[in-house]
């Protein structure tokens, strides 16, 4: 049997990736010496390929994101030169950058608004050149229908048409290549006729450049697959782990004897291990309806760290535990079971480490325990009394400039190069300048800075009990940004207090309001590896239990304003609309969980980088006091879904996108404020940045919150 792989992480074991772009942007790294570490890093992706699997692509490193890649190639944008090209990652005026289907990767977002005249042509042959480059792998490229039906602004007529045209251009591309591996994960989105009518003419004109299509679904079931199996394509890569339908289809109607089956049976994109057994089975089972099988992932690997190697986890734990490089051993492995019908003895997956109080405590909630006892008008006029807050408050989202200085003392801590105390010292020293300038600015709602967190996920997980952090586990999130996901493992609780005594240091240094800062439990199980032995909801519960024991503590603390940061809501969400029902019954009822509290406090969240336009009214069900959400690089085009639903709550569409070094003027956040007040009353308004400043420099900040006050205040002149 053979195998097959793909998306290998692109970070490098050591970060490379992110090294040689970054000291790019800083200027000590000319742009040949850049493309220099970016093809070396190419090499050592196709190195761990090679061997272990038989069939892999190249081509898949990328300056930034392969969908602006995909864009350039088509010709769409055209920078003559990396610095050009890296002012659409990051420059002024930006692409929209949004999550990857339901996973934690984010993409730039073709624009064709913003285009004058779109037309397709080819701009740059990437797949040729990296085949040329290389001489190895089989050429990588994102196909035409996932390319547009991410892209934004085209005219709802014209789809098909676009889609026509794009035909005849990934023709041109693919004309003089013998093979070409083309990932369509927009397959698995639920489709409408037109659009299955669209898929099938363009692959017609595919077909006419010769090349041979090794065609790529993934993250679930393909609703079409009776169209699908009549593509002129030589093989078809399904899921078999986040879509199981495919399985039942082809048991019950078979698969194409002229095509090669492409089975997805390793998961890309969890941690456990894989159960070689069912695999060989349902490999057994499909061999009986296809004449040829590959085995493969079900989901690109880059949403894995890239090995264990070097990883200091529990013994009992780092045995059940498969990273990027383990995942290709795992494919190896079943295609050898599959051939000698032997399979390899393994532990039980996960399911070791229970707590007999934390599922007491499940057990025991009732209705009640999601349902708030104070009505959101009756809590607006019991926060009114207590904050006094002007019109159009100012506030942050919570993190300030994580500079060299801080994370080299949080490493010196971490490695026992300094105590504890002389830590802690630091990090209030840092907390008291950061208030002083707070109130030197005029912002009217303060945040103590998070100096002593590192991700806002894992420094939750490296507190709470049944979770665990990783040392080396880095995966990228979006361009270079790279974290370290958590592993929950057990139970879930917390043991002790985890941010109550920077929180309420900051608080008494100041008479404003200062807000506590949480992690939401379903932005914390979508930035985690999740147990899979018991349902996730029961996963979420555990969190907001531990999170509401949080805010308790708060409260009796006197802190009256608690942010609970939700950005994965609507990127945890099924990427079929069928399955949403289920899935926000429970992630609503897991923040009602986290914040059933004193009504005085103030709830806020946070969500960013997502299509939230969607789920406007999942949203209000949360029954918060205040939301802040990014709106900077979608250009507010998120408030049109606000004029759809009554939403009385009060909001912060953010005027600063922090995702770029540009300082946005006074003018350029009034332009998002003033159409945005034509929908949300004055009262309900609030100012702030699209999301934390942990990635900017102070120099950005001081100015641009400078601003920021000064936009409020000049709204407050006029009212």
């Amino acid at each position: 049997m053979n195998t097959c792989a793909y998306g290998f992480p692109r970070l490098g074991k050591n970060r490379e990736y992110k090294k040689a772009i970054e000291s790019f942007w800083k200027g000590e790294l000319s742009e040949a010496q850049a493309q220099q570490a970016l093809d070396q890093i190419q090499e050592s992706m196709l190195a761990s390929y090679d061997h272990r699997v038989d069939l892999f692509p190249v081509g898949e490193i990328t300056s930034y994101d392969n969908m602006f890649d995909t864009a350039i190639t088509l010709g769409l944008y055209r920078p003559e030169n990396l610095k050009e090209y890296f002012e659409y990652c990051r420059g002024k005026d930006a692409l929209e950058m949004t999550k990857w289907f339901n996973t934690n990767y984010h993409y730039l977002v073709p624009d064709f608004s913003r285009l004058s005249k779109p037309k397709f042509s080819v701009h740059w042959n990437k797949p040729k050149e990296y085949q040329k480059k290389f001489k190895k792998g089989i050429p990588f490229l994102i196909g035409p229908f996932t390319f547009l039906k991410l892209s934004k602004g085209l005219p709802k007529n014209k789809f098909l048409n676009y889609l026509a045209d794009l035909g005849e251009v990934y023709q041109d591309l693919l004309k003089d290549l013998k093979d070409v591996h083309l990932e369509e994960p927009a397959f698995v989105m639920e489709l409408n006729p037109e659009e299955i009518k669209g898929i099938k003419k363009v692959y017609e004109g595919i077909a006419k450049s010769k090349s041979r299509i090794h065609l790529i679904t993934y993250y679930g079931a393909v609703d079409f697959l009776k169209d699908l199996y009549d593509l002129p394509v030589k093989s078809i890569g399904l899921d078999f782990v986040n879509g199981k339908e495919n399985a039942d289809y082809i048991k019950k109607n078979g698969f194409p004897k002229d095509k090669t089956l492409i089975a997805g049976v390793v998961d890309g994109r969890n941690v456990w291990k894989n159960n070689i057994k069912n695999s060989v089975e349902l490999l057994q089972q499909l061999s009986a309806k296809t004449k040829d099988l590959i085995v493969s992932n079900g989901a690109p690997l880059y949403h894995l760290p890239i090995t264990l190697q070097g990883q200091e986890l529990d013994q009992k734990l780092l045995q059940r535990l498969a990273f990027a490089e383990e995942k290709l051993e795992e494919i190896k492995t079943i295609a050898q079971a599959f051939e000698t019908k032997k399979i390899p003895a393994q532990p039980a997956i996960n399911g070791l480490w229970t707590s007999p109080e934390v599922e007491k405590r499940l057990k025991e909630l009732t209705k009640k325990d999601f349902e708030k006892r104070v009505s959101l008008e009756e809590r607006k006029k019991i926060h009114q009394k207590l904050l006094n807050l002007p019109l159009f408050p100012t506030t942050t989202i919570g993190s300030f400039p994580q500079t060299e200085e801080v994370r080299k003392h949080r490493a010196d801590f971490r490695a026992g190069r300094i105590s504890e105390q002389q830590y802690k010292t630091f990090v209030k020293q840092a907390i008291i300048q950061l208030v002083k300038l707070q109130e030197q600015l005029g912002l009217d709602v303060l945040v103590h800075g998070e100096f002593e967190r590192t991700d806002m996920v894992e420094f939750f997980a490296e507190k709470l009990e049944g979770i665990t952090t990783t040392k080396n586990g880095w995966i990228i999130s979006y361009g270079t940004r790279a974290y370290r996901p958590p592993i929950i493992y057990g139970d879930i609780f917390r043991p002790t207090p985890m941010t109550i005594e920077e929180i309420t240091y900051a608080q008494s240094l100041t008479k404003k309001p200062v807000k506590g800062m949480l992690t939401g439990p379903v932005t914390i199980i979508a930035w985690s590896f999740v147990r899979e032995d018991i349902p996730i909801r029961d996963v979420a519960f555990q969190l907001a239990l531990s999170l509401q024991d949080e805010i308790r503590d708060y409260e009796k603390a006197g802190i009256k304003i608690v942010q609970i940061d939700e950005p994965a809501l609507r990127e945890r969400a099924p990427i079929k609309r069928r399955d949403w029902r289920e899935y926000f019954d429970w992630a609503i009822k897991a923040f009602r969980l986290t914040t059933n509290t004193d009504p005085k406090t103030q709830i806020h969240t946070h969500m960013c980088y997502s299509e939230f336009g969607e789920i406007v009214k999942e949203i209000d069900q949360m029954d918060f006091d205040v939301i802040s959400i990014e709106t900077t690089r979608s250009r507010g085009d998120i408030i049109e879904s606000f004029e759809k639903v009554d939403f009385k709550r009060q909001i912060g569409l953010g005027v600063w996108d922090i995702h770029s070094p540009a300082v946005p003027s006074v003018d350029d956040m009034k332009k998002i404020v003033s159409r945005a007040l034509k929908v949300i009353p004055q009262e309900n308004f609030w100012i702030n940045p699209d999301c934390g400043l942990k990635t900017r420099n102070w120099d950005e900040t001081n100015k641009s919150l400078k601003n920021l006050v000064t936009l409020s205040n000049q709204l407050r002149k006029k009212s």
